[in-house]
């Protein structure tokens, strides 16, 4: 404290980091990008270890003798569903009759703002079953959900049949203290969120649904299941759910735990588990499971029918089955005893899982990065924002001598109206790119031949791309002429407002946060009105969206064209925007709102006069 209450120290300090300013935030840059690619290396990250004790090891052997039957059934649902042409709601609901479950239907309605030409629909309609498998040995206050999508074509079936093959074994076993629900939801995410906000009592995304005639316990947990095969080669887990929420790694150690124990081969973002992290294709491997998860959390949506859970508090996740040329093989009933296995250690539960981590990534099923260890690598980055805040401060007070405050004189400039205007226009071209695409879709097909999608992302990427030529059309509204003092206090409002919006993005939502922070800091941290402009726009948010892309496709192994990427990119930006209006997903209106106009106020200072 002596160091900042004394004067001629405090001068010293600043005119330290003001005269060493630019290398110290090459440093810091530099550091944050290393620290975040060391934490793919496995002495730097913490051995996965079960926290609740009520979920611990037992002497219990799992059960599940039904497997074979569990495909007949599948191959029954499947004939079904094809000669109705969809869910096979009557068939379904005598099934589970059968099977000793309390069953209710639920109907709902959802119309899209825009057609998704990905599954082809616009006006979207199903019916959500569901059976309660009330508690025998407790007061009925506490539940957990099985869920199983009904999904179009021939996909899932084999995971429906053993949804209602464990529901039919279960009825048979006494300890259940917990109502277990088993749901077969159609139309995946969109009859999720029905049934959830019924289950809840809630409407936040503007659905028409009918009110759910059954229910059970608070749910305390949930998972889903995905298989399309007889044979399945590997368990996948999805954990990444809505707005980069994640479960409980308790959960995410649990299955880790039964498939060690029952002898399943296990994977995490499709990539099995290396012992070789000494060598460099075994770093190689972890780093591109933890990046391959940190895009998908930084991308907002969720990546299975889990994802909506979270939302509610719930812990869940999504089991996927994985059918490759492995030699190595898991019928169905192995798979059955896993699940039977992971509902029974749920069903000892006393409270919620709460005492594993909710924040962490993972190289692997077996190591994880907390928050503890991930966040010094954004505040390296975001350090910089405030390093540069702090050297135009000391370079604009003395730019105004005469007065003790140093500003003291400019506070009446009439030229500090413009900086005012250019933060005005710049949020109202962000308030355009969100509000206009969706509004203006049937005008746009009517002049223009395009479809109602195409038409959203083309008026999204002609707003993006017409905010670049704000600066010239303001300088010439606008009267007077700006000065070096005015593109400074310019560029210093942006670089707080900056690392505001970053800081808060990265406690909601790390990686969006910290992919945000690698292309925005660099041009936010240098930029002067002589820099090249092609640099601003190759760091821009879209252009960084358009990398994400590409490299995520690299990381899955699945390399496209520059073309195809391209098409990639606009299905992306289409499926923002939907997640937005149809599940509440918060990266859309961040980037329209926030981000671009904050990106538009340093696309201002480069054409400063």
């Amino acid at each position: 404290m002596g160091l900042l209450s004394d004067p001629n120290r405090r001068r010293a300090l600043t005119n330290l980091l003001t005269r060493l300013n630019a290398p110290i935030c090459v440093v810091c840059y530099l550091a944050g990008v290393m620290w975040f690619m060391g934490l793919a290396f496995e002495p730097f990250t913490l051995r996965t270890y079960m926290s609740e004790n009520a979920m611990g090891s037992t002497m219990v052997e799992e059960h599940f003798p039904a497997g074979e039957r569990a495909l007949a059934t599948g191959r029954e649902f499947a004939a079904h569903k094809k000669k109705v042409g969809g869910m096979p709601v009557n068939w379904l609901v005598k099934t589970m009759e059968s099977r000793g479950l309390e069953v209710f239907t639920q109907s709902f309605t959802r119309k899209l703002p825009f057609p998704d030409e990905n599954k082809e629909r616009y006006l979207v309609r199903g019916t959500n079953v569901y059976g309660i498998l009330r508690a025998p040995r407790a007061s009925r206050t506490e539940a957990l959900v099985l869920t199983a999508p009904c999904s179009q074509g021939n996909a899932n079936n084999q995971a429906v049949g053993l949804l209602l093959g464990l529901a039919q074994y279960f009825r048979s076993q006494v300890y259940w203290a917990k109502d277990i629900i088993f749901l077969v939801n159609e139309h995946d995410l969109i009859g999720m969120q029905a049934w959830l906000e019924g289950y809840h009592h809630t409407n936040t995304t503007g659905g028409d649904w009918s009110p759910l005639h059954g229910r059970g316990g608070s749910i305390q947990a949930s998972l889903s299941l995905e298989l399309s095969s007889d044979v399945i080669t590997s368990l996948d887990l999805v954990l990444e759910g809505l707005n980069g929420q994640l479960p409980n790694l308790d959960l995410a150690n649990l299955f880790h735990a039964f498939c060690q124990k029952i002898g399943v081969l296990c994977t995490i973002q499709g990539k099995l588990q290396r012992n070789d992290w000494e060598s460099t294709s075994g770093y190689s491997h972890s780093a591109q499971t933890m990046m391959l998860m940190v895009l998908k959390q930084a991308s907002g949506r969720p990546w299975g029918d889990h994802g909506l859970f979270l939302r509610y508090h719930i812990e869940a996740a999504t089991i996927r089955g994985i059918n490759s040329f492995r030699q190595y093989k898991t019928d169905t009933t192995t798979i059955g005893r896993l699940l039977e296995g992971m509902y029974r250690k749920l069903n000892n539960l006393l409270e919620r899982l709460h005492q594993s981590y909710f924040f962490y990534l993972m190289p692997s099923l077996t190591r994880f990065v907390s928050i503890g260890y991930y966040m010094p690598a954004f505040g390296l980055l975001a350090v910089i924002l405030l390093l540069r805040a702090l050297d135009l401060w000391v370079q604009l007070g003395a730019s105004a001598p005469g007065t003790e405050d140093g500003l003291a004189e400019r506070e009446q400039d009439p030229r500090f109206l413009p900086l005012l205007n250019k933060l005005v226009i710049s949020h109202m071209t962000g308030v355009a790119l969100y509000c206009l695409p969706v509004m203006s879709q049937e005008m746009a097909v009517q002049h223009f031949p395009v479809s109602e999608t195409e038409a959203v992302v083309l008026t999204a990427i002609a707003i993006y791309t017409a905010g670049l030529a704000l600066p010239h059309n303001t300088h010439r509204l606008l009267q007077g002429e700006g000065t070096e003092h005015g593109w400074r206090v310019l560029k210093l409002v942006a670089l707080l407002y900056l690392a505001v919006l970053l800081g808060c993005t990265a406690l909601i939502n790390f990686s969006l946060g910290f992919i945000l922070a690698l292309s925005l800091v660099p041009i936010a941290a240098f930029i002067t009105p002589p820099l090249s402009a092609a640099i601003m726009v190759l760091l821009s948010p879209g252009c960084t969206l358009l990398y994400c892309v590409l490299i995520f496709q690299e990381l899955q192994e699945t390399p496209v064209s520059l073309q195809d990427g391209w098409m990639l990119f606009l299905s992306v930006i289409s499926q923002g925007i939907l997640d937005h209006s149809l599940y509440g997903s918060l990266v859309y209106p961040l980037l329209a709102l926030l981000i671009y106009p904050c990106w538009l106020l340093l696309w201002n200072i480069l054409f400063w006069k």
